[in-house]
């Protein structure tokens, strides 16, 4: 038990330091910032994907009633997880190749009011 902790410890810490990483909106990526984004951004998919339920209860429950929202957004959510995990194993078996982000949010924090929308795979980095 002690060791996985360990390994969530230096996971997180790992993503962290990714995640801080300062970078411009003007300036295209470089290849090793490419690299970086799609391990930080694989691994965080994968680790908090299971926020996609209470994401989209809250969204749907905004949108319709309570009920539908409880019952909707959790069979929505549980869909969008199953997709924010295969986009951070996808992210991070293919970090080695420069492309696009397929999740939008690119983080499932980001924008929390935003409904999760996935574009094409493997758009090259331009």
């Amino acid at each position: 038990m002690k060791q996985a902790t360990r390994n969530a410890a230096v996971l997180l810490l790992s993503a962290s330091a990714c995640f801080s990483l300062p970078a411009k909106a003007d300036e295209p990526e470089s290849y090793g910032q490419t690299f970086g984004r799609k391990l930080s951004t694989g691994l965080a998919n994968i680790a908090t994907s299971s926020l996609e339920i209470p994401k989209n209860i809250i969204i749907i429950n905004n949108q319709s009633n309570v009920i539908y929202g409880f019952i909707g957004g959790t069979l929505k959510g549980l869909l969008n997880m199953g997709g924010r995990i295969g986009v951070g194993v996808v992210d991070l078996v293919s970090a080695p190749i420069p492309t696009q982000p397929i999740v939008y949010p690119l983080y499932v924090w980001e924008n929390f009011d935003a409904e999760t929308t996935y574009g094409k795979a493997f758009r090259p980095n331009r």
